[in-house]
């Protein structure tokens, strides 16, 4: 039987590293970490009886993803699915709030209810044809023309200085900026435009789903499919050199599946001077510097409505929200930041203790960054919600220059697995119609430095799957599988 090495257990890891086993491959998932699932770990939070995510807490493309579909997800995870996809509170006590109704969304937007049900309706009612557009590397025709022509022109409008003209009310153009700052890049540009407008097609389609107990149980449910097929999982197990590995003879069929930065293939042998330079030029970007609260209640939003929204985006006016995305991107911080945060106790009563809440956040900072964002959290989440620096039993700040002992793929704190423009959406390491084959026999890629990128989907993984075994000559291994 063929081996398939694996190393890093994030989602895209072990999508590969189940679809592997699946298809008849000795399956052995190497991870650095002392637990497994990379960016979908859950841990201890600041203090004892509260839980944190390690990194993302909120999956708005997992439920919609093909792989993910095809796998069952939504039956071996205990999924929420909030009415609300997104708040965004402004001062005053005003707040912008994206339901996952699109259409009592723009009726509260007022001035702007026809030009967000001309943007987000469109994208909603074609999210399989949004999916396949971003899901998969973009040197490919779509199989949703109409679709995908409709996406990248609403795209070339709100990444251009033309997105000011689209929503004229502070609470509709905060709504648009608030979840296109996602994307950690300059704003406004054509990156931040394509995953934000993804992000609002999600939002009013399956909507910002998580699942109760925390991220974990995404990493859970794919190594209890990958351990019932015969895969086993090591972790502890850091891999810094793969000449040392001896991970299997590629001649015999055997695979190595790199769930990792791209420059960890080049401790391969014999790689060639042409990927070796692509993979040195890929570019890793900005950062993220979290912040885990434990707090003696809710916290106390000025607007009740944003109490009822498991992700918050602070950040004030859509102006607000640029000049923080674009502080950083010319290597500073806001004393005003665009704050990323998602308090997951309002629907799930597992993640703090009776009475008490956490509260996730983050930050974007220049990559390396040693920042400590505790206090500028703070203060930016009082400002919209007065009393919450009162409500702070504890709290654990991660700055971005300790990412990447928490998860070597973090290059510099880059979450994203490298700089997400739309340059490295084609170029992602490389130029390739299968970017997931590196020209190393037998050696694949599988992480958010592969198409479609960031987000926790899965499909980088499958695609690097289905790539190695088209290679072996078993197009057709995993057809009746899922």
């Amino acid at each position: 039987m063929a081996r398939a090495t694996v190393i890093g257990s994030g989602p895209n890891g072990l999508v590969a590293a189940v679809s592997l086993a699946r298809a008849g491959y000795r399956v052995e998932v190497l991870e650095g970490a002392d637990t497994i699932g990379g960016g979908v770990r859950t841990l201890p939070g600041p203090l004892p009886g509260f839980v944190s995510d390690v990194c993302s807490a909120v999956h708005p493309a997992a439920l919609g993803s093909p792989f993910f579909r095809a796998f069952g997800l939504a039956e071996r995870v205990d999924w929420i699915t909030p009415e609300i996809s997104y708040a965004h509170p402004l001062d005053d006590g005003r707040a912008a709030i994206a339901w996952r109704d699109v259409e009592r969304t723009a009726r509260e937007l007022g001035a702007d209810e026809r030009a967000w049900l001309a943007l987000a309706r469109p994208l909603a009612d074609g999210i399989d044809g949004v999916v396949d557009f971003t899901g998969n590397e973009l040197l490919r025709m779509p199989r949703h023309p109409v679709t995908a022509a409709r996406y990248a022109l609403r795209m070339l409008e709100q990444g251009t200085p033309f997105a000011r003209w689209t929503l004229r009310t502070q609470e509709g153009a905060a709504l648009l900026a608030g979840v296109m700052a996602h994307a950690n890049s300059r704003m406004p540009s054509l990156s931040a435009a394509a995953a934000g407008l993804l992000l609002v097609a999600h939002g009013h389609a399956g909507g910002w789903m998580y699942p109760r107990g925390g991220a974990q149980r995404i990493a859970d449910a794919l190594v209890a499919d990958l351990e019932a097929h015969g895969g086993t999982v090591r972790s502890g197990e850091r891999i810094r050199d793969l000449s040392a590995l001896g991970w299997g003879d590629p001649a015999r069929g055997d695979l190595l599946v790199l769930n990792t930065s791209p420059r960890l293939a080049l401790t391969l042998p014999d790689v060639p001077a042409g990927y070796a330079r692509a993979v040195r030029d890929y570019r890793y970007g900005a950062a993220a510097a979290k912040v885990d609260f434990a707090l003696d209640g809710p916290v106390p939003w000025s607007n009740p409505m944003v109490a009822q929204s498991p992700t918050v985006h602070v950040g004030g006016t859509r102006d607000e929200v640029w000049a923080s995305e674009n502080a950083v991107a010319r290597g500073t911080v806001s004393e005003r930041p665009y704050v990323l945060a998602v308090q997951p106790s309002v629907l799930d009563d597992t993640r703090a203790p009776a009475g008490k809440a956490v509260l996730w956040t983050y930050i974007h900072v220049p990559p390396g960054s040693e920042l400590d964002a505790t206090e500028l959290v703070t203060r930016q989440v009082e400002r919209f919600a007065p009393g919450f620096r009162d409500l702070v039993l504890a709290s654990h700040a991660v700055p971005a220059s300790a990412r990447e002992m928490l998860n070597a793929s973090e290059i510099g704190g880059d979450v994203f697995g490298g700089a997400f423009t739309m340059a490295q959406a084609v170029k992602r390491p490389a130029i390739s119609t299968a970017p997931w084959r590196t020209p190393m026999r037998g050696v694949y890629l599988a992480s958010a430095a592969t198409p479609p990128g960031p987000g926790v989907n899965g499909m980088a993984g499958w695609h690097a799957a289905r790539t190695a075994l088209r290679d072996a000559g078993l197009p057709d291994a995993l057809d009746d599988l899922f």
